[in-house]
């Protein structure tokens, strides 16, 4: 017999957070903020993806750890949660554990970037 697993998860997002930056810098302000962190969370998940491929396992935990640091800031508490387990992973020599934790923060990454895009879509 053979089992398909689906890879289906939801992300989240902290309204709170959201809504303290928006407090706190205004609309505009906080949709920069965001729109830059953003930025930078694609380009860290493309680091992810590279170091994986490479075995470069010093960046692939460096951007990890920036991943989790980048979307707790901003409240996207999914892909902090995926990138601190991935960060993790530093010190266990598990390969099977490690790939999979890579594809879910991957996953989790590309979610989570396509419903702040598709938010700003809707703000314009």
């Amino acid at each position: 017999m053979i089992l398909t697993l689906g890879l289906s998860e939801t992300v989240q997002f902290d309204k709170d957070r959201l809504g303290e930056i928006i407090a706190r810098l205004g609309p505009r302000g906080a949709d920069e903020v965001i729109s830059r962190t953003a930025e930078e969370l694609a380009v860290q998940l493309a680091k992810v993806h590279k170091a994986a491929k490479c075995g470069r396992m010093g960046d692939l935990f460096s951007a990890a750890r920036k991943i989790a640091e980048y979307s707790s800031h901003v409240g996207m508490p999914s892909l902090s949660t995926a990138a601190r387990n991935l960060a993790g992973l530093s010190d266990v020599p598990d390969g099977a554990a490690l790939a999979a934790t890579v594809a879910r923060l991957e996953r989790v990454g590309e979610m989570s970037l396509m419903q702040v895009w598709d938010l700003q879509d809707l703000s314009m």
